[in-house]
């Protein structure tokens, strides 16, 4: 077998052998990402719903006043949080996370504030690890199956963060950049401003199982419920971003994978055709010295 050959075929061994991978990648992820759509659409009619009752709170109780809910004066320091994915082979996922989070940060420092870094997901932690970048804090191994306690303490240390004042480390404002799950072709990456919370209020007609429009009693006191709704309402949105962030990644890591099982098979397909043309060029090559040594043959046995 020739040199050229036997090239090609040890190229084709080894791409077939990534194609088995990225296939097999490929039907992970797409079991996977079903799961991960049910488990955030599970989580939308809470977090819709516990909106509507703060909405409703400070809609009849105008006099409230709570520190989220307000624009703080001093936004000299913000908090901004990345959402990204502990595994690779998801395609631009990450970086388009990463690039958005930079751009933030700078769109923030341009401001006159300092931004200050939360991450999720190894590949975001890595990524400022290697450039030297600080970060206030880092969560990691969950990010394609996040639970809901890891989901509250980031909520909560969020909170933490946003409760205490910027001259003693604390942050004056809350962004979230994450991937949102449009379809299984399409992920937005987006930016949210967590921190403080706008609450908007509309008037529209009062639906079957609606809140009544009737003034209520809040025991032990408004003010207490207020806290504890919009406390639960930070998580609750914390929540649901991990959640689409994750079928976001599914659905990126399926796609990247499809595409390149595809470019393999396209690379095997290529090269099976060099490859039996390098055979027939040996054949040729061999035919050819057999009747040419015949030949030689018959001349020295005729002279």
């Amino acid at each position: 077998m020739g040199a050229r050959l036997r090239v090609i075929r040890g190229r084709i061994r080894s791409i077939r052998s990534t194609a088995k991978i990225t296939r097999a990648q490929q039907l992970i992820a797409t079991s996977r990402v079903s799961k991960a759509r049910e488990r955030a659409a599970a989580a939308e009619p809470y977090a819709r719903e516990i909106t509507r009752a703060v909405s409703t709170l400070v809609t009849h109780h105008t006099a409230l006043d709570h520190p989220i809910l307000d624009m703080r004066p001093d936004t000299s320091r913000v908090a901004v949080l990345a959402l990204t994915s502990d595994r690779g082979f998801c395609g631009a996922f990450n970086h388009d996370v990463i690039r958005q989070t930079e751009a933030v940060g700078g769109l923030l420092r341009d401001q006159g504030k300092e931004p200050v870094f939360y991450v999720t997901g190894r590949r975001g932690a890595e990524w400022f690890r290697f450039r030297g970048r600080e970060t206030v804090r880092e969560w990691s191994g969950f990010s394609g199956e996040p639970h809901y306690p890891v989901a509250s303490e980031v909520g909560q240390t969020l909170l933490d963060a946003f409760a205490t004042p910027t001259r003693e480390g604390g942050v004056g404002e809350v962004h979230i950049i994450y991937n949102q799950f449009i379809s299984m072709l399409t992920q937005k990456v987006t930016a949210h401003r967590i921190l403080p919370i706008e609450i908007e209020e509309r008037v529209r007609p009062v639906a079957e199982g609606a809140l009544p429009e009737a003034p209520f009693d809040f025991e032990p006191s408004a003010d207490a419920v207020l806290d504890a709704l919009l406390r639960t309402y930070v998580r609750s949105r914390v929540w649901f971003m991990m959640l689409s962030s994750a079928a976001a990644e599914h659905a990126a890591r399926r796609t990247a994978m499809t595409a390149a099982t595809e470019n393999a098979l396209e690379l095997i397909e290529q090269l099976t055709r060099q490859a039996n043309e390098a055979r027939q060029e040996e054949i040729t090559t061999e035919i050819s010295e057999i009747v040419g040594g015949a030949a030689g043959l018959h001349d020295l046995s005729t002279t």
